[in-house]
């Protein structure tokens, strides 16, 4: 909750400094200009203007959250394209007589935030081709993590991709963490959970749980629970592993871990450690382990776990904040693909998002591993 309070008010504060800056900024434009009538008070008012009819808007399309997303990304390209600006003119000491910086900003920001907006809005496949010296023959998975149902798609919309894995010939599946959100309702949760039971494997269905699988608030906020939710789930053949694990067709092992958050205080409190749960598993078959929080590396390494299958970073959402999480110790990796002593690493950047509606630097994805 700490941290969630310190976000909030970073990010509050940022968002009154850029209000305040892009206000100045947009009162450079020759339109606020001749509206003013070379009032520096009313260009100011007028720039103001501009900026909450600018957030309404956004607002009213994509949402509040959203809307301050694109604001602070405003900011930040007006920022960068005023310090050039400036740059230049004292170079070849010129003064400025047309405002070209602030058009170029604001094209820059639209086509990123579109772009950012196209790569979160659909979704690719991701292949990874791994080997092992463990005698599993070939197997297929199929992985996908953070669908937050009813953020870029609903329950019913789960459904497209649903057929597109199966198209890929999955022998198993597994959803690394956080299936819903606090903000998914009733309704969509069961109607994704239908479309899981439409899967077709030949091992099954595998899940564990993410932080925002169990909700943050109380049951009646979305109208289910923990346990409706599971029951939901393997209704439609769909296995929950919380620090529990399977052998299948007898060469390996899927190991569904609790999600780290168990460890609050306002959680269990704990949750079984990697050693824990693959003590006295033998040695000569395959372990596939789902964590959702790619945060214990290398103790997955040190238990000798062959293969890691995380989510929760969503790829790091977006330039240029997204490697933050490994910079403050919330993650041991970002995305994608990394090796540490005899294990293998994959962590997607997820097929949806939460809360979020733009991606930039990664796009939204489902997974397809080959071990050979």
């Amino acid at each position: 909750m700490t941290m969630w309070l310190i976000i909030i008010a970073v990010v509050l504060g940022l968002l009154i400094a850029g209000s305040v800056y892009l206000t100045i900024c947009f009162s450079c434009f020759a339109l606020i200009k001749k509206l003013a009538g070379g009032s520096n008070k009313k260009e100011y008012i007028f720039g103001l203007l501009s900026i909450i009819a600018i957030g309404v808007v956004l607002g009213f399309i994509f949402g509040g959250v959203n809307s301050v997303i694109c604001i602070l990304n405003l900011m930040l390209f007006f920022l960068v394209s005023n310090i050039i600006a400036f740059a230049v003119r004292k170079a070849l000491k010129k003064e400025r007589k047309h405002y070209i910086e602030g058009v170029v900003a604001l094209v820059a920001a639209a086509v990123y935030l579109g772009i950012g907006y196209h790569l979160a809005n659909n979704v690719w496949e991701k292949n990874y081709t791994l080997s092992t010296s463990k005698d599993i023959g070939s197997l297929r998975i199929v992985q996908f993590a953070d669908s937050h149902i009813g953020t870029t798609f609903d329950g019913e919309g789960l459904s497209r991709y649903v057929d597109e894995i199966n198209d890929k010939d999955p022998d198993i599946v597994v959803i690394t963490g956080d299936f819903v959100d606090d903000g998914t309702m009733k309704q969509d949760m069961v109607d994704a959970c239908k479309a899981l039971g439409r899967l077709e494997t030949e091992y099954g269905v595998y899940f564990c749980y993410g932080n925002h699988d169990k909700g943050y608030y109380s049951n009646e906020r979305r109208g289910y629970s923990k346990d409706d939710l599971e029951a939901e789930l393997e209704k439609n053949g769909v296995t929950v592993l919380e620090d529990e694990y399977v052998l299948l067709d007898d060469r390996f092992y899927v190991i569904g871990r609790a999600d780290k958050s168990e460890e609050l205080e306002n959680r269990n409190g704990s949750r079984k450690s990697i050693s824990e749960l693959m003590q006295g598993l033998e040695s000569d078959k395959y372990t596939i382990v789902l964590d959702h929080q790619p945060n214990d590396y290398q103790a997955e390494a040190e238990a000798g776990a062959d293969l890691v299958l995380s989510g929760h970073t969503h790829g790091g959402q977006m330039l240029p904040i997204n490697r933050i999480g490994e910079l403050i110790g919330a993650n041991d990796f970002t995305y994608g693909y990394k090796r540490i002593d005899d294990t293998d690493f994959i962590v997607t950047s997820g097929i949806s998002d939460w809360e979020l509606s733009f991606k930039t630097g990664c796009r939204s994805e489902y997974v397809v591993i080959d071990i050979e």
